[in-house]
């Protein structure tokens, strides 16, 4: 697999294995259940849905719960991320490669990030729009970091590899036929289900 970003190379790599370790928590998807009981209340009729960056699949095992009819796919670039989404239960397609480089002709109703596009560069951000709204056929998500206007932070002590600004303003704006559906907040200091301060958007095509 070839890479033209420096961002790519860094999450299939070493760092991206770190990750790995780093994320493998039960507290994490009884966190995301109530994060994605929240965003899917204001959906209908979900029968098929796509991650972009998937990693281990921390976010599918509970959607696999609350949609236990959907027909479950993954983007994941980290080999060994993939392997370990190779074993999770109803996941019926994991397509190893980069979401820079996805193309599909398939349609899913609800496409997402978690955490992704905060670590994509920032002048490919438009292809990554694309590709997720060319393949929704309705419903599109994003949970991010959120900024009013663009920013770049340190990550760990890397530069150039996490960025905050608002994706869902920058994704309506580029395609006018998508409107806001609901959106929330999720807190890192909630007593019950922390996570980073990130923000959820859902947008549905008119």
């Amino acid at each position: 697999m070839s890479f033209t970003t420096d961002q790519e190379r860094f999450w299939a790599g070493e760092f991206g294995d770190e990750y790995i370790e780093r994320n493998n928590d039960k507290w994490l998807i009884a966190s995301n259940m109530a994060l994605f009981s929240s965003v899917l209340k204001r959906t209908r009729g979900v029968k098929s849905l796509i991650e972009f960056g998937a990693n281990i699949g921390m976010n599918l095992r509970p959607l696999s719960t609350l949609l236990p009819k959907a027909e479950i796919s993954a983007i994941e670039i980290n080999q060994k991320a993939v392997e370990k989404l190779n074993k999770v239960e109803r996941l019926k397609s994991v397509y190893h490669e980069s979401i820079l480089d996805f193309k599909t002709d398939k349609k899913f109703d609800f496409v997402f990030t978690k955490g992704v596009l905060i670590h994509i560069n920032p002048d490919l951000l438009d292809k990554v729009y694309a590709s997720m709204y060319d393949c929704s056929s309705r419903y599109i998500c994003m949970i991010e970091y959120y900024n009013p206007t663009p920013v770049e932070v340190s990550y760990r002590g890397h530069s150039e590899k996490l960025y905050k600004r608002d994706f869902a303003g920058e994704m309506m704006q580029k395609y006018p036929d998508l409107e806001l559906v609901d959106y929330g907040f999720i807190y890192k200091n909630d007593p019950v289900f922390m996570q980073g301060d990130a923000t959820w958007f859902l947008m549905q095509k008119r």
